[in-house]
C-alpha cells in the first residue's frame, strides 16, 4: 500500500494541518471582506465548527488510530479502511461548504458520519483488545460526536441550545488533553531526562509518577468542564474552573518541565499543557466577574492548549514513526514559535479594538500548520527510514 495509508497519523496529520491553515485563512479573509464563504452556516459558526469538528477531530483521529495498536496489541487500521475513513472526513468538509446545493440535512449527516464511525471504530478496537483502561478516550470521542450532532441541531434544526454543542466539543477535547497529556508529557519527559542523565552522569529529579493527586486533578477537571457545559455562567462554575486551573498548574509543575529547555520537542509538551491550565483559570476568572474575557479564555484553550499540544504530538509522532531522530531542528522550533505567538495574540485580541490582533493570530496559526505540512508532509508520504515498518 502507499506509505500515506500505512498508519492513521499519516493521512490525518497531513489533512488536518492543511485544513487548519486553509480554514483559518478563509475565516480571516471573510472578516476582512475579501471573500464570502459558501454554505448555509454563518461565518463564525463555520469557523467554530471546522476548528473543533474538522481540524481537531482529524488530529485526534490520527493520534488514536496510531496509539491504539500499542495499547491493545491489535493490528492498526490501514489501507482501504484508512482511506475510506479519511475520505469520510474530507466529505464532511466539502458537505458543509456545499450546504446550499445539497441541503442542510444532507450536509449535517455527511459531516456527522465521520465522528460516529470513528467513535465506533475506537470502541471496537479497545473492547476487542480487552484494554478497558483506555475506554475513556473512546467515550470522549463519542461525546465529541454527540457535541457535533448538537451543533447541527442548533444551526440546521433551529433548536436553541445556547451554544451547547461548541461548549461540549471544547470540554471533550479539554478532557482528552488532560487524560492523554497526563500520560505522554511525564512519560516522554522522563525518557528524555533519563537518557540525558545517563549521558552526562548528572542526577536530577524526574517527573512524579501518576498517583492519587493526578486522579483528583482529572476528576476536578471533569467536574469543572461538565459544570461549564451545563451552566456556563455563574460564580460556582467560575470557582470550580479556577481551582481546576490552579490544580493543573501544580500537576504540570510536578513533571519537571523546567529541566527540558535543552530539547524543544519535550518542552513544547509542557507549554501545551500549561495553556490548558491557564485556559481553565482564565475561564473561571471570567465567570467570577474578573476583568477577563470569556472569549479570551476559550481561545487560550482552543488556540493555546489544543493547537500547541496537537502540533507537539504531530511533530514528535511524525519524527518517531518515520524513523527520524527525536529532536527538534530549527524548522520545528519555528513551528512552535509561530503557534505559541499566535495563541498569545488570539488570547489578548479581545482586549483591543478592531481586528488587527485577530488577523495576526490567524496568520501565525496558519503559518505554523502550513510549515508542518511543508516540513513533515514529505515524511508522511514516504516510507519509513531504516528497516522497521510503521
Amino acid at each position: 500500500m502507499p506509505p500515506i495509508l500505512r498508519a492513521g497519523f499519516r493521512p490525518f496529520f497531513l489533512l488536518g494541518a492543511l485544513w487548519a491553515s486553509i480554514a483559518v485563512l478563509g475565516w480571516v479573509a471573510e472578516l476582512a471582506g475579501l471573500v464570502a464563504l459558501p454554505g448555509r452556516l454563518a461565518a463564525i459558526a463555520w469557523h467554530q465548527h471546522e476548528m473543533l469538528f474538522g481540524f481537531a477531530a482529524a488530529i485526534v483521529a490520527g493520534f488514536l488510530l496510531t496509539a491504539i495498536p500499542n495499547w491493545t496489541g491489535r493490528l492498526p487500521v490501514n489501507g482501504v479502511a484508512l482511506a475510506g475513513l479519511a475520505g469520510l472526513w474530507l466529505a464532511g468538509r466539502i458537505a458543509l461548504l456545499a450546504g446550499e446545493v445539497i441541503g442542510a440535512i444532507a450536509a449535517a449527516l455527511i459531516d456527522g458520519a465521520f465522528l460516529v464511525v470513528l467513535a465506533g471504530l475506537v470502541a471496537r478496537e479497545i473492547v476487542s483488545g480487552g484494554n478497558w483502561r483506555n475506554l475513556p478516550p473512546a467515550l470522549l470521542i463519542t461525546l465529541l460526536a454527540i457535541a457535533n450532532a448538537a451543533f447541527h441541531l442548533e444551526h440546521h434544526g433551529g433548536v436553541d441550545l445556547d451554544g451547547l454543542g461548541i461548549r461540549t466539543g471544547i470540554g471533550a477535547l479539554a478532557m482528552l488533553l488532560g487524560l492523554i497529556g497526563g500520560r505522554i508529557v511525564p512519560s516522554f519527559t522522563r525518557n528524555w531526562l533519563v537518557k540525558r542523565q545517563a549521558a552526562d552522569a548528572t542526577p536530577g529529579a524526574l517527573p512524579s509518577p501518576f498517583g492519587v493527586f493526578d486522579q483528583l486533578a482529572l476528576l476536578l477537571l471533569a467536574i469543572a468542564v461538565l459544570g461549564w457545559i451545563l451552566a456556563p455562567a455563574g460564580g460556582l462554575t467560575g470557582a470550580v474552573l479556577a481551582v481546576a486551573g490552579v490544580v493543573h498548574m501544580i500537576r504540570l509543575a510536578r513533571w519537571q518541565g523546567r529541566r527540558c529547555f535543552a530539547e524543544p520537542l519535550v518542552l513544547i509538551l509542557h507549554v501545551g499543557y500549561g495553556w490548558l491550565a491557564l485556559g481553565l483559570l482564565l475561564l473561571g476568572l471570567a465567570n467570577l466577574a474578573a476583568p477577563f474575557s470569556d472569549l479570551a479564555a476559550v481561545h487560550a484553550l482552543a488556540t493555546g492548549a489544543f493547537g500547541t499540544m496537537m502540533l507537539a504530538v504531530m511533530t514528535r509522532a511524525t519524527l518517531g514513526h518515520t524513523g527520524r531522530p527525536l529532536s527538534a531542528d530549527r524548522r520545528t522550533v519555528l513551528i512552535y514559535a509561530a503557534v505559541t505567538l499566535g495563541a498569545i495574540a488570539r488570547t489578548i485580541s479581545p482586549l483591543f479594538p478592531g481586528q488587527t490582533w485577530l488577523t495576526v493570530a490567524g496568520l501565525l496559526w496558519a503559518v505554523a500548520f502550513l510549515l508542518f505540512a511543508l516540513i513533515c508532509g514529505p515524511m508522511l508520504m514516504s516510507k519509513r527510514t531504516g528497516s522497521s515498518a510503521d
